[in-house]
Order: C-alpha cells, then structure tokens, then sequence
C-alpha cells in the first residue's frame, strides 16, 4: 500500500490523502484537489509545496496548488535530508503506530492512519513545538497534580493512552 500525507512544517500538523495498492498522477491529483478545499474551506493558505521528483507528481498536481498561490519546490536528487519532516514522521508512525498493529486491508490502513493522526496532531506532545500539539493549544498550567482527577483514554485499542484533567 501506498500512502500520501502532508505536513505542515510550522506547526507539524499532518493530513492524509489517502492510501492505494497502484498510485497514479490521477489519484495523487484527486487527493491534492481534497486538500485544497479543505484547506480553503478552514480559511487557511500556505506558501510552499515541497515535494520529491516522483513521476506521479505532474504538472495538473502542482497546478492544484500553484492556483491557490503556492509556489512549488522540488527536492534535489539523492537528497533525503530535504525531506527530513516527511521521513521522521514516517519513522514515528511505524515505531508508535504500524509496527505493533496487523493491517488487514486499505480501510484498516486508512482507518487506523486518521486516528493516530488525530491522536499526533491533537495529543502527541512535540518537543520541537516546546511540547505543545499542532492543533490544540498549549498544555495547562498546573501545580500539584496530587488532588486532580485524571483521565485515560485508550487509542487504537489500547496501543496508545491519552491523558487528561477530568472537570
């Protein structure tokens, strides 16, 4: 299976395109063309596409964004470094997530990728954003947590525990 996200460098936020046995640049459009609206629709715009010299990236993918007013930047060859977020992040979803998980098909694969990128980008602490997440806000301030009410909440079946301060 092949999957396409995309990350925010800023905030480190990642959205999924999609997952598929046979990507084509037809597919890989259509997914663009989804993060566009979706992107228009929170009223949010960026400036730059980075992307690798994947074939399947024609011309009408990069048109997708370039009419949203993106300007598109190709990584050097035999460059990883220039795709460092994308590659880390791919190396955190398989140490937390796909290693320890039996995927059974391309809806379990999809299913299980939106909710630990729900899980990343609104629990996961980041130590690169002063351990904050990309979507929620910064973490409370407490002092004694000896006389809060905490909260556990299992992800994807218990492989994941998020916390929280019950009201």
């Amino acid at each position: 299976m092949y999957v396409l996200v995309w990350i925010e460098l800023g905030t480190r936020r990642v959205h999924l395109g999609g997952a598929t046995p046979n990507p084509d640049s037809a597919w890989v459009t259509q997914q663009a063309r989804n993060l566009a609206m979706a992107l228009q629709e929170e009223g949010r715009s960026h400036r730059f596409l980075i992307h690798d010299r994947d074939t399947k990236f024609t011309g009408s993918f990069d048109e997708v964004f370039r009419s949203g007013g993106m300007r598109i930047l190709l990584t050097p060859i035999r460059a990883p470094n220039a795709n460092a977020f994308c590659e880390r992040w791919v190396g955190t979803l398989r140490a937390e997530c796909l290693d320890w998980t039996l995927i059974l098909g391309r809806r379990h694969l999809e299913r299980t990728l939106r909710t630990y990128i729900d899980h990343y980008n609104e629990a996961r602490p980041h130590r690169g954003l002063a351990l904050q997440t990309p979507i929620a806000g910064p973490l409370p301030t407490t002092g004694d947590l000896r006389g809060m009410n905490v909260r556990r909440s299992d992800v994807l079946g218990g492989l994941i525990h998020e916390y929280s301060f019950a009201a």
